[in-house]
C-alpha cells in the first residue's frame, strides 16, 4: 500500500475523528495493528493556529511516520497556507476534509458541504496540491458519497480530484444528509474504485473482522478505515488484520493487557492535556473502554465525578483489578449490527467534529 512515494505498513487505517484521534490515541492504534492514522481536523483559519486546541492537534512528538494531518476550510488560499503551515511542522501527508457532516461545519460550507459546490471543491484541491508538491508531500482527501440521495457525485469528484493530483481517496459510505444514521452503502465506493487509478479507502460501519472482509470484497478498495469501532477497542486493528490473513479470530484480549493499555494511554493523555483538561477529556475514552464490561455503567457514573488525574488513574486500575479477579479475558463481544443501533456516540462526534471551527 502506497500513498505517492510513501509506503504503509498495512491497509488498516484509523479514521480522523475530532476530539478523539489525538496523538496518544493514534499511537495506541498504531501499536495495536493500524498501519496508518490521520490527525484530528485542523482548521485553516490562521487566527486559530496559535490556540491551545490547534497546538495540541499539531503535536506529533514521538509519533511514528508517516505523519498525516487533515485540514478543513472553505477558502482555497487559506487551505494552501494551512497545508504549508502543517508541512513546516512535520506533516508528511496532507488530507483534505470533505467528509465531516457536522451542521456547524457544513453551515460554513466546509467538510462534506464542499461536495455541493464542485468548482470550489476542485479549486481548493488544486491549491493544496500546488502548495504541497514542492515539498514532495502527497495530498489525500476524505469525502462522502454525495450531498444527498439525489446528489451522489462522489464518482465525478473522484475523477476530478485525481486529475488535480490527489494521490488517495477515502470514501465514507453515507451522504451528508445521513450524518451517522442508517446504513453505509458500498456500491458508490466500488464505483469510485472503478473510476480512478489511485488508491481508494472504504469507510463506514466496519465494526468487526467479517465486515472488514465483506467491505473489501464488495468495493475492491485498497484499504479500509475504521473510526467509531476503535473507540474503547483499539485492538480491533490487530483482530481485523489477523482475520484477513488467516480467516481465524483472535481470542479477546486479557484483562491485564487492557488494564495496562488503558493506564498507559491515560498517562500519555494527561501529559498532552494537563491536569485540568486531561481528567475531563479522558472520561469519554474510559467510558468507551468499560461500556460493555460487567459493572461498566456504574463505574462510568462514579468515574465522571472524579476531578483529579491521579485519582482517576487509580480508580481505573482498581476497576480492572476487580474485573481481572473475576475473568481472565474480556467477554466475547457480538458483532455490532448494521442497522445503526450501535451508534450511540453520533451526537457527541458531530459536536466534536464541529469544534475544529
Amino acid at each position: 500500500m502506497q500513498i505517492g512515494p510513501i509506503a504503509l505498513h498495512n491497509r488498516l487505517f484509523v479514521a480522523p475523528m475530532a476530539g478523539v484521534t489525538d496523538r496518544p490515541f493514534r499511537m495506541l492504534c498504531r501499536q495495536l495493528g493500524a498501519g496508518y492514522a490521520v490527525s484530528e481536523m485542523v482548521t485553516s483559519r490562521k487566527e486559530l493556529w496559535g490556540s491551545l486546541k490547534t497546538s495540541r492537534r499539531a503535536n506529533h512528538e514521538g509519533e511514528p511516520g508517516p505523519i498525516a494531518v487533515q485540514i478543513a476550510g472553505t477558502d482555497a488560499a487559506m487551505m494552501a497556507e494551512a497545508a504549508q503551515y502543517n508541512i513546516e511542522r512535520g506533516a508528511q501527508i496532507i488530507d483534505i476534509n470533505m467528509g465531516c457532516p457536522a451542521k456547524k461545519v457544513c453551515n460554513k460550507w466546509a467538510g462534506s458541504a464542499l461536495m455541493r459546490d464542485e468548482p470550489l471543491a476542485l479549486q481548493i484541491v488544486q491549491a493544496v496540491v500546488d502548495a504541497a508538491a514542492p515539498h514532495g508531500v502527497p495530498v489525500t482527501l476524505k469525502m462522502r458519497t454525495g450531498w444527498s440521495d439525489e446528489h451522489r457525485n462522489a464518482v465525478k469528484l473522484a475523477r476530478d480530484f485525481e486529475s488535480a493530483g490527489v494521490q488517495m481517496l477515502t470514501v465514507h459510505g453515507r451522504t451528508r444528509e445521513q450524518g451517522y444514521k442508517g446504513r453505509a452503502e458500498y456500491d458508490t465506493i466500488a464505483a469510485v474504485k472503478a473510476a480512478v487509478r489511485i488508491p481508494v479507502v472504504a469507510n463506514g460501519d466496519i465494526t468487526h473482522p467479517e465486515k472488514a472482509r465483506e467491505v473489501l470484497a464488495a468495493t475492491g478498495a485498497d484499504a479500509i478505515m475504521i473510526g467509531r469501532a476503535a473507540q474503547g477497542r483499539p485492538w480491533i486493528f490487530r483482530e481485523v488484520g489477523h482475520f484477513l490473513a488467516t480467516g481465524e479470530h483472535l481470542a479477546p484480549p486479557l484483562v491485564a493487557e487492557v488494564r495496562r493499555l488503558l493506564l498507559d494511554h491515560l498517562r500519555e493523555h494527561y501529559a498532552l492535556y494537563g491536569d485540568y483538561s486531561g481528567v475531563r477529556t479522558a472520561r469519554k475514552h474510559i467510558g468507551w473502554y468499560v461500556r460493555a464490561l460487567p459493572g461498566g455503567e456504574q463505574f462510568r457514573d462514579s468515574m465522571n465525578r472524579i476531578e483529579d488525574c491521579e485519582a482517576q488513574w487509580e480508580a481505573v486500575g482498581a476497576f480492572f483489578d476487580a474485573l481481572g479477579a473475576r475473568m481472565e479475558r474480556l467477554p466475547v463481544m457480538a458483532p455490532a449490527g448494521d442497522d445503526g443501533a450501535h451508534r450511540d456516540d453520533s451526537d457527541a462526534l458531530e459536536e466534536s467534529c464541529s469544534s475544529a471551527h
